[in-house]
């Protein structure tokens, strides 16, 4: 019997009221999404936020791996080297529709609970950040390495990463530095810290609660749920790197000349592991992306949310067209080599009009013209 890459659930509360329980359910892909799981969540999502029976959302995973390691990168692959140059449908399609998914969390009006156990990357990372109550565990481990495949922080990233104390933001979309829990907590991209064994008891608990009918008070109930279990696995929360490095991160990164930022971290040395491994991520990464992550960023640090997810769907259908997605697609995760052939081997080879034209409408009319 084939199982549904999404399992959507609804748990009874003691009070008569239902949870809305989602599961990505595709473990031997870490979970990535498809078209046909975000159609999934989207669906169900609308369906419980019109339904007054429905206090709260709690997302979670299959496995212990991953909570989701991104979208399902070879099968956008597929569709952007099958259209070279041209509007790629099946990626373009995802892209429109996990935007719309992700809008609708960011907005949704009732408490949503991600338990992001695992490894949360790409489009992982977007449904995470996107979610009002935010678990982490000790086996939490986060990384946006769009820079090593020619993509960018999408879904969100240029809401949550312009977002971060300094320029912690910018460092780790330029370097694909992996983080943990701790990391979450004082980026703003988790909430709270729980053991990942706690979890079916956090379920249960929202489940023992009274919820009434004022749906103002849904996400106080929630985080009370979460609250009632926090510290008794405080032990288990392992130091992170970005508080820590904070200082030498902000002295690294100057948002208003990306050249000396990347001249400044490439020229680091080994006597720090997760520094040098982060120089290594850049350094092994596209030169030409990384010219548009940083303009993302700097271009959308004032948007509003509706205005970053339009401006991103721009960018990420740009670069679909483009074959500098598919060769670094093609090298880390196809034939595997390690060895893209990017476009230009530096950042100062790259012609200004040659970055200006990811940033260019590629459509009449924004596909998320009708987001408000």
């Amino acid at each position: 019997m084939d199982v549904k890459p999404v399992l959507a659930e609804e748990l009874p509360t003691s009070d008569g009221r239902r949870i809305g329980h989602l599961t990505l359910s595709v473990e031997k892909t870490l979970n990535s999404l498809t078209r046909e799981m975000v159609d999934i969540l989207l669906g169900q999502l609308r369906s419980w936020r019109d339904d007054a029976g429905v206090v709260a959302v709690f997302i979670d995973a299959a496995g212990d791996k991953a909570f989701c390691a991104g979208g399902d990168v070879q099968a956008l692959h597929a569709s952007s080297t099958g259209t070279p140059g041209g509007p790629c449908e099946y990626a373009e399609s995802f892209f429109e529709q996990e935007y719309r998914m992700n809008f609708l969390l960011h907005t949704y009006p009732k408490p949503v609970v991600c338990w992001g156990h695992g490894i949360v990357m790409g489009g992982g990372l977007g449904v995470m950040a996107a979610c009002s109550h935010k678990v982490v565990t000790a086996r939490t481990r986060i990384a946006m390495p769009e820079v090593t495949i020619a993509l960018f922080p999408d879904v969100g990233g240029s809401w949550f990463l312009n977002r971060m104390p300094g320029a912690s933001g910018l460092f780790l979309a330029l370097t694909a530095a992996s983080i943990n829990g701790a990391d979450a907590l004082f980026t703003g991209i988790g909430d709270i810290f729980l053991g990942h064994e706690q979890r079916a008891e956090v379920v249960q608990g929202l489940q023992a609660r009274q919820w009434g009918d004022a749906a103002e008070t849904y996400s106080e109930t929630v985080a009370s749920v979460l609250e009632s279990f926090q510290g008794s696995a405080a032990d288990e929360l392992l130091a992170g790197n970005v508080e820590a490095h904070l200082e030498r991160i902000d002295a690294l990164c100057d948002r208003a000349n990306l050249p000396q930022t990347i001249a400044a971290i490439l020229a680091l040395g080994d006597e720090d592991t997760w520094l040098a491994r982060a120089r290594d991520s850049l350094a092994g990464g596209s030169p030409l992306a990384s010219a548009w992550i940083h303009r993302q960023l700097v271009e959308s640090a004032d948007y509003s949310l509706v205005e970053v997810f339009r401006s991103e769907l721009r960018l990420a259908t740009n670069i679909m067209r483009d074959p500098e997605f598919g060769e670094g697609v093609r090298a880390l995760l196809i034939d595997k080599d390690r060895q893209p052939a990017w476009q230009y081997e530096s950042l100062a080879d790259i012609p200004a009009s040659v970055l200006d034209k990811f940033f260019a409408e590629p459509w009449a009319e924004n596909p998320l013209h009708d987001l408000v």
